[in-house]
C-alpha cells in the first residue's frame, strides 16, 4: 500500500526557513521521481519541486529559495524552504511521478507576521 506522510508545516514569520518532510512507503523509493506540489485556498495545486535521477528543477516562484533533497535509505524526500513570503502560504503534498494518484494529506505552511 502506498503512502505519503508529510509533516515540518507550521506557522512561520516572512524571511523565516521550514523543513518539510515526506514520508514514503509501499513503493521503490530510491528509483522513483518525487515532487512537492502546493495548494493555496482558491488555487489549483501548483508543482514546486521535482527530484529525479539525481536532478532537481524548481518553479520560478521557489528557484533559489527552496531546495528539494532525498534520503533514498529513509524512502523520504525534504523540502528546505528559506526566505519564506506570505505568498508561499499553502498545503504542500508529496507526490511521486511513478504513481501520480496517490497523494498525501499535505502539511499546512502559514507565512504571517
Amino acid at each position: 500500500q502506498v503512502r505519503l506522510v508529510e509533516s515540518g508545516g507550521g506557522l512561520v514569520q516572512p524571511g523565516g526557513s521550514l523543513r518539510l518532510s515526506c514520508a514514503a512507503s509501499g513503493f521503490t523509493f530510491s528509483s522513483s521521481a518525487m515532487r512537492w506540489y502546493r495548494q493555496a485556498p482558491g488555487k489549483k495545486r501548483e508543482l514546486v519541486a521535482t527530484s529525479a535521477g539525481g536532478t532537481t528543477n524548481y518553479a520560478d516562484s521557489v528557484k533559489g529559495r527552496f531546495t528539494i533533497s532525498r534520503d533514498n535509505a529513509k524512502s523520504t524526500v525534504y523540502l528546505q524552504m528559506n526566505s519564506l513570503k506570505p505568498e508561499d502560504t499553502a498545503v504542500y503534498y508529496c507526490n511521486t511521478l511513478n504513481l501520480p494518484w496517490y497523494w498525501g494529506k499535505g502539511t499546512q505552511v502559514t507565512v504571517s507576521s
